[in-house]
């Protein structure tokens, strides 16, 4: 009798077990379907703010309730495309003809009184022409010994036939449009010119080589800002010593706040995600660090004790997923959580124009206490829920990260999540999707200087191609530092912006 005991009581309890696993499984399983076929947006419609105070007044009696009035839908007219003033004009010019312009009544010719203007937009296809370039021999005609021939400026590719404006519009279409290098081939075949894109491929390496010398005046300017953000995204380079090409790369990214003197991103190709690449990239930094709960950034923060600032992103987007496990229509503890981050959230959109010492007082007076709200709600669901579920992680995963989270309160200046640097980082995901990997580490290392000069200019106010084109044209001939920071995005403004 007490074998039967013993046997049902280990069957319930690998009958446990196993629910366990599947409740798990099945919680994962939706999350991967959310994740390949749901929305991707983490913002809060204004219909689910009222829920998640519904929530946080049921499960905590000091929390305090809102009232959200959600107005009726109104349609929103369409804005019309206005076209810009300085762009040229062409006129063309709809005359009567002479029948018309005599009146049918008496005969008298008619008077004009006015006219009716329509503009239209019109483009021009890229249109492509040979820049000859010509130098001048000069021989002395008594002795015929003194031969002399003009100069050329340097080419950023010498003896190519890719000027800087045709590298610059292969740069801009493959790393600002995300247009892969064997699209462009087939546009310049149409156009009638015949490219090889293993050409196309040794000039953008080529390019981004010529660069260097940029981008390190623009880590070097990076590395004297106060704050600054950091992540990383893999990338997938098929010739790799020592690595299959299935192999995971990285590309790391380092940002400046958006509103900096110098505004800059530093894009960085390493063939791994250890802790030593932020050690290298930030030697010698010393302010704060924005980054993501990645512990390969404990490191540097330790060793060159950094300020190491939490992401409010990455914590609420646990407690997103965390919903989504929830049955649809119901609130649940994940809503109470995203309640309390949005309210922190829109403090940050109330003194997103405030000076730094207007937005540390205001969240001193009103993020902190909704902070403090949080912390307790933590402890108190951490107790009650099980650690390998959804929310049990979400709420692991804030516990582990609160020290940093709450950095933010300490200075106004101090950003509230790492956005900065995923949107910096965006365009070379959206990339990536097209061009799929980097066929060498040269061309990988190639394509995060020029992402580097692309995305900077953005944040400068300038035109990518235009910018390019300048560079390409200029730094060949840049010998002295001045010239080459004259270079620089933030020091282009005047003539390009």
């Amino acid at each position: 009798m007490a074998d039967i005991v013993q046997e049902n009581a280990s069957l319930r309890n690998q009958l446990a077990s196993k629910n366990q696993r599947i409740t798990q499984l099945e919680s994962l399983l939706k999350q991967l379907r959310q994740q390949r076929f749901g929305s991707t947006s983490e913002k809060l419609s204004a219909d689910q703010v009222p829920l998640f105070d519904e929530a946080e007044s049921e499960t905590d009696d000091d929390a305090s309730a809102e009232t959200v009035t959600v107005p009726g839908h109104t349609r929103r007219k369409q804005k019309r495309t206005s076209i810009p003033a300085d762009l040229p004009r062409e006129e063309i010019i709809y005359e009567l003809s002479e029948v018309d312009q005599i009146c049918p009544h008496d005969g008298t010719p008619l008077n004009p009184i006015g006219e009716e203007t329509h503009e239209q937009l019109d483009i021009i296809p890229a249109q492509i022409k040979v820049l000859r370039h010509i130098r001048k021999k000069y021989a002395c005609p008594c002795c015929q010994q003194h031969l002399i021939t003009a100069s050329k400026p340097k080419q950023p590719i010498e003896k190519s036939i890719a000027s800087p404006g045709l590298l610059a519009y292969i740069i801009t279409s493959k790393y600002c449009d995300a247009l892969p290098l064997y699209r462009q081939v087939e546009i310049f075949k149409r156009l009638g010119i015949v490219l090889d894109r293993s050409s196309l491929a040794n000039w953008m390496i080529r390019c981004g080589e010529l660069t260097q010398s940029l981008i390190n005046r623009i880590h070097e300017q990076l590395l004297e800002q106060r704050i600054l953000h950091m992540d990383e995204t893999p990338v997938q380079v098929l010739n790799e010593s020592g690595k299959t090409a299935q192999s995971k790369s990285y590309m790391w990214v380092l940002s400046s706040l958006r509103n900096s003197a110098s505004p800059a991103v530093l894009f960085h190709y390493s063939a791994s995600r250890s802790s030593d690449i932020p050690k290298q990239q930030l030697a010698g930094y010393h302010g704060a660090l924005m980054a993501d709960g990645y512990e390969g950034y404990r490191g540097v923060c330790d060793q060159q004790r950094l300020i190491r600032l939490g992401c409010w992103a990455h914590a609420r987007r646990k407690f997103i997923e965390a919903r989504q496990q929830q049955p649809k229509g119901k609130t649940g503890k994940a809503d109470q959580a995203l309640s309390y981050i949005q309210k922190l959230y829109n403090i940050e959109r109330e003194a997103k124009a405030f000076s730094a010492e207007q937005r540390y007082n205001l969240r001193q007076q009103r993020s902190k206490p909704i902070l403090d709200k949080l912390r307790q709600w933590l402890d108190k669901t951490r107790q009650h829920t099980p650690p390998k579920n959804s929310l049990g992680k979400a709420a692991q995963y804030l516990d582990k990260q609160w020290s940093r989270l709450i950095c933010y309160l300490d200075d106004g200046a101090y950003p509230i999540d790492n956005n900065r640097a995923e949107n910096s980082i965006r365009p070379f995901v959206l990339g990536r999707k097209n061009w799929l990997f980097s066929q060498s580490q040269k061309g990988a290392t190639a394509s995060a200087n020029l992402y580097s000069l692309i995305e900077t200019a953005k944040l400068n106010g300038l035109e990518p191609y235009a910018y390019l084109k300048r560079v390409l044209t200029e730094l060949p001939n840049a010998e002295t530092l001045a010239q080459v920071d004259a270079l620089l995005p933030w020091n282009c403004k005047t003539v390009l912006g």
